[in-house]
């Protein structure tokens, strides 16, 4: 059985990790197009990077919740691919095994010149200094998609959904496109469900299993369902 968990930034908000879009969000103190854009980069890049190392650092200082951990246990009854919007690498340090990052990993950073995608660094600690260059001489960059740049994982997110047996949706607005438009790849026979505080707010097809709950109590009965279906209970 093929599962896929396609997260978003109420995935982290668990852990502390401030999310975009709500009241007291990311944002709200940031103009994104002074910090999260190509053009914010070229016209000030130690502001940029005095950002991502601040995100970074908070990240670093949080640690997996318990949606995280529900669905490291999905591996039990599965083969799972975890699809997340998060620049956060809270997945993998809850064991999570398969992961594709859409919007980059802010754990790692690549080059600020051509070629941007060939590589990626490892990033030791919060801090990446101006200074610091990729092998081709360019200064490194955190590796994250700023508004404006094209996400290189889209098509290989859609192959992935469109083989799903079940899709978990978790934790996002599902505002943020491209990357919203991927629960529509889903294959009619698949499982869905929709797992958010506001889920019953947002359109989605109907044929979408709602659950208006936090990340980590949607996971709950989430997975209960799942285990209740294949005999694990």
């Amino acid at each position: 059985m093929k599962i896929v968990v396609f997260s978003g930034a109420g995935m982290s908000a668990e852990s502390g990790i401030s999310t975009f879009r709500d009241a007291n969000g990311l944002w709200a103190n940031h103009k994104i197009e002074e910090v999260a854009t190509p053009e914010a980069w070229l016209r000030n890049p130690e502001k940029v990077q005095h950002f991502y190392n601040q995100r970074r650092k908070q990240i670093l200082e949080s640690s997996p919740n318990e949606a995280h951990s529900l669905i490291k246990e999905l591996e039990k009854i599965g083969d799972v691919t975890v699809i997340t919007q998060n620049i956060d690498d809270l997945h993998e340090r809850a064991g999570s095994k398969h992961i594709i990052h859409l919007h980059g990993n802010i754990r790692e950073s690549k080059s600020s010149g051509p070629n941007q995608e060939k590589c990626y660094y490892p990033i030791d600690g919060w801090e990446l200094k101006m200074g610091e260059t990729c092998k081709d001489g360019f200064q490194l960059r955190p590796h994250v998609v700023w508004f404006g740049e094209s996400v290189p994982n889209l098509d290989v997110a859609a192959e992935i959904i469109s083989k799903a047996n079940i899709l978990i949706v978790i934790g996002t607005s599902l505002q943020v496109y491209p990357a919203a438009g991927l629960i529509h790849a889903a294959p009619l026979n698949c499982t869905k469900f929709l797992i958010d505080p506001n889920a019953s707010n947002m359109q989605v097809p109907s044929d979408f299993i709602v659950l208006s709950e936090t990340a980590s109590e949607g996971m709950l009965q989430c997975l209960g369902l799942l285990k209740e279906k294949s005999g694990l209970n």
